[in-house]
C-alpha cells in the first residue's frame, strides 16, 4: 500500500483523550486498548504502543495496516492483540473505532454464555443482544489472547454486525462509527452489564425490543457530545461554558 499522509493531529489528541476517558470511567485499567481509523486512509488505523491507557501520550500513537503491522517505527512494543482491531476494520467498513476492554461487570456474561441485552435506553445500541466469541473453537486451549490475524478474523466473524462481542475470559470488544461513539458504547456496555446482572436477581427482565433499541440508539447518538464534554471536563482538560 502507498504510505499514508500523517494523521490529523486533532484525531491523535482525541485518541489520547479516549484512552484517558476509558480509564477514568473504569472500562480499562492497566490493560485494554482503543483505536481509530486514519482520517484519510481507510486501510490504516491509529493505535498506541503497548502502554497502560491512562499513560498514553501523543507520541505513543502509531499507524497500522490491516494486517496489524506497524507502518514505520513504533516506540516500544505494539499491543499483542492489535489484530482485534485490524480484522474488524477489514470486514466492517462501517466501523471507525474499536475498544477492547476487560471491564469487570461484563466478564461474568462472557464466561456463562449469557448475552448482554439492553435494559435501558442508554444501551439501545446492544440491539437484540451481544455476540459471543469462544476462542477454543479456533485455537484450542490458549492464553485467550488474539495474537494473530487468524484469531482476529475468527473474532470479527463472531461479531458479525453487532456493536459488541463478548470474549470468554477476555472481556469484550465494541465498535462504533466514530471514536466518540465507540467510547460511549464501551462505557455503557459496562453500565448495562451491571444493571442487567442486578435486574436478573430480582425476577423476569423486560428488555428493550430491537425497535426500541434502534430508536433509543439513534436518539443517544445525537447527544454523545454531551457525555464526551463531561468526561473531558472531569479529566480537567476543558472548562465548563
Amino acid at each position: 500500500m502507498s504510505w499514508p499522509a500523517a494523521p490529523d493531529p486533532a484525531l491523535v489528541r482525541q485518541l489520547v483523550l479516549a484512552n484517558r476517558i476509558l480509564y477514568a470511567r473504569g472500562v480499562v485499567d492497566g490493560f485494554g486498548h482503543v483505536s481509530v481509523r486514519h482520517n484519510s486512509a481507510p486501510g490504516v488505523f491509529l493505535l498506541s504502543r503497548s502502554r497502560a491507557p491512562a499513560l498514553v501520550v501523543e507520541s505513543d500513537i502509531g499507524c497500522y495496516d490491516l494486517q496489524g503491522e506497524p507502518l514505520g517505527e513504533v516506540q516500544g512494543n505494539p499491543y499483542l492483540e492489535r489484530f482485534i482491531h485490524s480484522e474488524i476494520y477489514r470486514v466492517r467498513p462501517d466501523v471507525v473505532a474499536v475498544v477492547h476492554s476487560h471491564s469487570p461487570s461484563v466478564i461474568p456474561f462472557g464466561i456463562t454464555g449469557q448475552r448482554l441485552r439492553p435494559v435501558f435506553h442508554m444501551s439501545g445500541f446492544l440491539g437484540s443482544g451481544s455476540a459471543h466469541f469462544e476462542i477454543r473453537d479456533s485455537a484450542g486451549e490458549s492464553d485467550l489472547l488474539i495474537r494473530s490475524p487468524e484469531l482476529g478474523k475468527a473474532l470479527a466473524s463472531a461479531m458479525g454486525n453487532c456493536a459488541c462481542v463478548l470474549m470468554r475470559g477476555n472481556g469484550s470488544t465494541v465498535a462504533g462509527s466514530s471514536l466518540e461513539q465507540a467510547v460511549y458504547r464501551a462505557v455503557y456496555t459496562e453500565v448495562n452489564a451491571r444493571l442487567q446482572a442486578e435486574a436478573m436477581k430480582l425476577g423476569t427482565v423486560t428488555y428493550l425490543t430491537e425497535t426500541e433499541g434502534a430508536l433509543a440508539a439513534a436518539s443517544n447518538d445525537a447527544q454523545i457530545g454531551r457525555a464526551w464534554a463531561l468526561w473531558e471536563h472531569e479529566l480537567g482538560l476543558s472548562a465548563p461554558p
